[in-house]
């Protein structure tokens, strides 16, 4: 009993860990990631003009249209340099408000007096050591032409390169993928460095609080057609979350085999009951008892050892998960954690099937014993 138990409990707290890894990665990527993304089914790029605009703002629970250019470049801060993905959105990216709680230094403010500011991940802030309150120093970005000219120039670099300064704005805190790359820019900005002009590489949907995501997604995939792909926030992280789920999968899987093991108590047990009580078995039989009936009541008593184990371990799983829950018992043991103490979350599904696999385990654990007490012969006993 006490080894079912444990077993219980160690496999509802895990599996309600993994839940809590699974919500944290979905709120740290959301607070970046938009709630409807809208990309090119082929290539890189596509033509943004009024005709697809009105198109996509039409539909009914789009609350807003954010024009995004995103590719990869290198920015230099005085002597330092690095290479960044650089995002430039249009103006309604303020209007969105996704990282209004992810900002450690500034506002989320792209233009101020007509003059153009970046908003940098903290990652690429510590990289280029760069001071968002120094007026002095600009922030230059480097890109390729993208229609590279030929023959002999005594400048190479106005051949080959483009480049732009802005001023850095703000400083934005979310998870190291995000904040060690990414600096946001105007749209026009990003537009005119990689030469992009009308071309787009996404739009970034927020949709009405009374419309359901899935519903505006849908609506999208069908006015758009097959020339786009419309993905909502898990399906922009589908491959991370996939593995996530087969993790915890086969931590159920592996967890549910130590329940097994543990059950080798229940099946002993019940063996060297069967031996012990032949004589009880053949008075029964001599009352008038059959074999179903000696079967099921050394059913019932592995059913009785195992689910008192069963209970207390669920409900030790339980409170664990509480006290996680409430005073953070277990920390992440990392400075740079994007939480203090691992996050758990609790879902019905995980007790249940830790009570199917209990039971399914319980019952071939006791069947065989079972079947040993009913083939008991009374004869020997006379």
């Amino acid at each position: 009993m006490i080894g079912v138990g444990i077993g219980t409990m160690a496999l509802v707290v895990v599996l309600s860990v993994f839940n809590g890894l699974e919500e944290l990665i979905r709120d740290s990527y959301n607070t970046f990631d938009p709630e409807i993304k809208v990309v090119p089914a082929t290539g890189k790029t596509f033509v943004v003009n009024d005709s697809l605009m009105q198109r996509v703002r039409q539909i009914e629970g789009v609350s807003l249209v954010t024009e995004v250019i995103e590719d990869n470049a290198m920015a230099r801060y005085q002597d330092a340099q690095m290479n960044i993905r650089l995002k430039g959105v249009s103006g309604n990216f303020v209007e969105q408000q996704r990282l209004d709680r992810a900002m450690v230094h500034g506002s989320v403010a792209l233009e101020k007096n007509g003059k153009d500011y970046a908003i940098l991940g903290r990652g690429v802030q510590y990289t280029l050591s760069v001071s968002p309150s120094n007026d002095f120093y600009m922030l230059q970005i480097f890109t390729p032409k993208r229609n590279l000219k030929t023959g002999f120039n005594p400048n190479p670099m106005q051949s080959y390169v483009n480049r732009k300064n802005i001023m850095p704005g703000g400083v934005f805190a979310i998870e190291k993928q995000f904040d060690a790359s990414y600096v946001i820019v105007p749209l026009d900005f990003a537009a005119d460095l990689f030469e992009y002009h009308q071309e787009r590489t996404a739009l970034e949907i927020k949709t009405d609080e009374n419309v359901g995501v899935s519903t505006v997604q849908r609506r999208l995939k069908e006015s758009l057609g097959g020339d786009f792909t419309v993905l909502d926030s898990d399906e922009q992280h589908a491959s991370l979350l996939k593995a996530i789920k087969i993790e915890k999968l086969f931590v159920y899987l592996t967890f549910s085999f130590i329940l097994a093991v543990a059950s080798f108590n229940i099946f002993f047990s019940l063996s060297m009951l069967a031996i012990d009580k032949q004589k009880d078995v053949a008075m029964l039989y001599a009352m008038g008892a059959n074999k179903k009936t000696v079967k099921w009541v050394f059913l019932y008593e592995g059913a009785i050892i195992a689910f008192s184990g069963a209970l207390t371990g669920l409900l030790g799983g339980l409170l664990v998960c509480w006290a996680q829950q409430k005073f953070g018992i277990v920390s992440m043991g990392m400075q740079t954690a994007i939480v203090d103490a691992y996050p758990v979350k609790m879902q019905f599904a995980d007790f249940l099937y830790t009570a199917l696999s209990i039971t399914v385990i319980t019952f071939v654990a006791s069947y065989r014993p079972a079947a040993i007490a009913a083939r008991t012969d009374v004869k020997s006993f006379l």
